[in-house]
């Protein structure tokens, strides 16, 4: 039996698993990555989790396993507390210091606290040495050494200084928790982190009640541990990921990676890489520069407004007649791009720019920010400011300086967005940029101004008005198209990682997106019995976007849900392109409990709800949060139904990844394109649209049916899901884009036989209690 078994917490796994742990234990031994499909129910995370362990203990590696699915973090927790029950391994979940901080105060100012509690904790040590000595000295002077008399006068005199030390903390901000963990005994809390697989919830209460810091204990404890759980940015953040590996005590190639749901890195890597600098903040970069005394700050200032006038401009320039009335409160994008020349920002820049050089004046800029960045950590560590501020010029100047070298770079898409502020404050609330409230007690009296700049406090005017352009204000974006840009570098850094999806196929799609270099690949389909599930391809309307609104479409679809829901015994799950769509639906179809998910509801309290009846219909987006990471067990959910093809919303954005992907992989791919789907040869449409967007339909198909037992039924309502449409809608067909032994699975139907079709599986299925609904 392979020793890795051991770390199987259960009687015996399935054949398919063993068969997976193989592969798996093989190719982290050849530091080889591996793609690993799995559908609900193939054990994914098990058949990862277990070789991962056993080939880290050997090795000396720890095991990380990530996702961006709460639900899943939780499964995980479960399956290595499972794991730690039968075998000693140390395992730790961990989650960001905002949800673990007991006092609530920013990433800046806890590391400016935590330096000053530590110099507190480090002057007190020195302190009582010094006590211990001088006591030493004083009891050897009293027995007539002439030496110990010198030594302690000399130690008297140090520990006057130390003395004063000491007293300066007093008027200085400490964190009384992290105080605690470095004077208190943790002895108690290390055993019982270790003792089981805790949650942070359970870590932040245990170590309030000590008077801890729960956050600051657990990185501390993650050194040197098997296997840890966290969340994909702790991985996709480049700098995140740099201390991540600090506090694990490991070098990236001594480290394991498991990521599951791992067809959405692509998506997720994108956001991570994305850079954004609003209106708000250069405002308040030049508000910052005004009251600088330092020959710099009239160069800083002067290449920030400069932007800052080029951006306003811009999105005044890009609003089309009407465009500007019909901006709300969410960001709307102005397509600022060219084909032939640079980006309007850039062109709006450069054309207004005087000075000396713009590349001169942003390194006085960056320099500038840098110092006066320093000073107000200095403020706030030695408790002359009650915050601990940001340096909006640093900020301003780092982010221009990227816009100029990299907005026409391949792979980056230049946008810039507009939108519309709610009330006094809402240009602050917005932005991960916006300024700290600023305390008094920042300025500074000049008294040391050989090291110390001069600042005089201005109103922040950029905080709490509207765009000196008017009603509206703007953000400056730098969008990356092409993730590999950020995935490249941490897949090559890392041991060896296993990327598992229930839909990560095609795999030569996501290893090209993802910069992977020749993994492994292995696909297991459905293992439950297929007798227990029925897929209907409903041969109803092609529900493009311009047909929706027809009459004849939309009775066609309210029919057909209507049946669906009649001939279904229990719960209905019903996805669409749009929460639009999905209103419109909740509004015509008459039967049923209806359950509307729309933007902004809890999708924890409304899946309660929704799973708690026994004729719910729930009506959501399929881009939403319900559509993937959720189970439906059993009565949960019986059906599901996919409406239309979900296809996203089309903008600027998605036409520059398809134009960046198609650019990279198009004539490489050109002969792979023609060999699997003649009708659609743009490779950017297929990466960055079909393929996303039948993935996201494959995931909502797998809410249902989810162990040996249960039963269920598939529908995909729109023609272009049926067999006829690959000969009769060839370029609009997207049957092909299934996996072969799912493309099997699909029975095509016309709209009016569905009911049919589910009074007799479920008839089958012995599903009715008692007398079946008439169709």
């Amino acid at each position: 039996m392979p020793e890795y078994l051991r770390y199987f917490p259960y009687e015996t796994p399935y054949p398919h698993q063993r068969e997976a742990m193989e592969q798996i234990y093989g190719a982290l031994a050849d530091e080889t990555d591996i793609l690993f499909e799995g559908a609900t129910g193939t054990g994914k995370t098990l058949a990862s989790l277990v070789p991962a362990l056993e080939y880290g203990r050997k090795t000396g590696k720890t095991v990380v396993i990530t996702t961006n699915v709460h639900q899943q973090m939780r499964q995980f927790r479960r399956d290595a507390s499972a794991i730690a029950k039968t075998e000693d391994i140390r395992a730790v979940v961990f989650r960001g210091k905002a949800s673990m901080c007991h006092i609530d105060v920013g990433y800046e100012e806890c590391q400016a606290l935590r330096e000053t509690t530590r110099d507190l904790v480090e002057t007190e040590q020195e302190l009582a040495e010094l006590e211990r000595g001088q006591r030493d000295l004083l009891a050897e002077s009293q027995a007539g050494s002439e030496r110990a008399t010198e030594a302690r006068g000399a130690v008297m005199d140090e520990l006057a200084a130390v003395e004063d030390d000491l007293a300066a903390f007093e008027s200085q901000a400490t964190c009384d928790h992290y105080y605690r963990n470095l004077v208190g005994d943790t002895t108690d809390f290390f055993a019982w982190l270790y003792d089981d697989v805790r949650t942070p919830d359970e870590i932040y209460d245990y170590a309030h009640e000590q008077g801890f810091c729960g956050y600051e204990l657990l990185k501390e404890g993650m050194e040197g541990v098997d296997l840890v759980v966290c969340n994909y940015h702790h991985l996709l953040d480049p700098m995140i990921r740099e201390q991540f590996f600090r506090w694990l005590g490991r070098d990236p190639e001594d480290v394991i990676a498991i990521f599951d749901e791992a067809h959405n890195i692509e998506s997720a890597a994108r956001d991570h890489a994305r850079r954004t600098l609003t209106e708000n903040t250069l405002q308040s970069a030049v508000n910052e520069l005004t009251g600088v005394d330092d020959p710099r700050a009239d160069h800083a200032s002067n290449v920030i407004e400069t932007f800052l006038s080029a951006l306003q401009t811009a999105y005044d320039d890009a609003l089309a007649f009407g465009e500007r009335e019909r901006v709300d409160e969410h960001w709307h994008d102005l397509a600022i791009d060219n084909d032939d020349r640079r980006d309007e920002l850039t062109l709006a820049f450069l054309q207004s720019y005087s000075g000396p050089g713009f590349e001169t004046e942003l390194t006085q800029a960056i320099e500038l920010g840098r110092e006066l960045d320093t000073q107000y950590e200095q403020a706030y560590k030695n408790g002359s400011a009650s915050v601990r501020k940001e340096c909006q010029t640093l900020q301003a100047a780092t982010f221009i300086e990227s816009w100029l070298d990299e907005s026409a770079a391949m792979g980056t898409y230049p946008v810039v967005s507009v939108r519309r502020p709610q009330d006094k404050t809402a240009h602050e609330e917005e932005s991960p940029e916006a300024v700290s409230e600023q305390d008094s007690t920042d300025d500074n009296d000049g008294s040391d101004s050989q090291q110390t700049l001069q600042v005089t406090q201005i109103p922040e005017t950029g905080t709490n008005e509207a765009s000196p352009s008017g009603d509206l204000y703007g953000r400056a974006e730098l969008y990356t198209c092409i993730p590999e840009e950020v995935t490249r570098s941490l897949f090559d850094d890392l041991h060896a990682s296993v990327l598992m999806s229930a839909t990560i196929r095609p795999f030569d799609v996501t290893e090209d997106v993802l910069g992977l270099s020749d993994p492994e690949t292995m696909a297991y389909g459905a293992q439950f019995p297929e007798e227990r599930r029925r897929t209907y391809a409903v041969d109803g309307p092609a529900l493009f976007a311009s047909k929706r609104s027809e009459y004849e479409v939309q009775e066609t679809i309210t029919q057909t849900l209507t049946d669906v829901i009649r001939m279904t015994p229990g719960n209905t799950l019903v996805f669409f392109p749009s929460y639009t769509e999905a209103q419109r639906y909740h509004e015509r179809v008459p039967v049923g409990t209806a359950y509307l998910d729309q933007p902004g509801t809890p999708a924890h309290e409304l899946r309660e709800t929704f799973t708690a009846d026994d004729d719910g219909v729930l009506y959501t987006s399929l881009w939403g949060t319900l559509g993937e990471g959720v189970s439906y067990d059993g009565d949960d959910a019986r059906t599901v139904v996919v409406v239309g093809v979900p296809y996203p919303h089309l903008d600027e954005r998605m036409e520059a990844v398809q134009d960046a992907y198609n650019a990279v992989f198009g004539s490489e791919k050109e002969r792979r394109e023609a060999a699997t789907n003649p009708h659609k040869d743009d490779a950017g449409w297929r990466y960055a649209v079909e393929i996303p967007t039948i993935r996201k339909t494959r995931q909502a198909l797998g809410r249902v049916v989810r162990s040996p037992d249960d039963f269920g039924v598939r529908v995909l309502l729109d023609a272009r899901y049926t067999e006829r449409s690959q000969i009769e809608l060839p370029e609009y067909s997207v049957r092909s884009a299934f996996p072969p032994e799912e493309r099997s699975e699909m029975v095509d139907i016309d709209p009016e036989k569905v009911k049919f079709g589910l009074l007799n599986f479920y008839g089958d299925m012995d599903a009715y209690d008692g007398t079946p609904p008439t169709p």
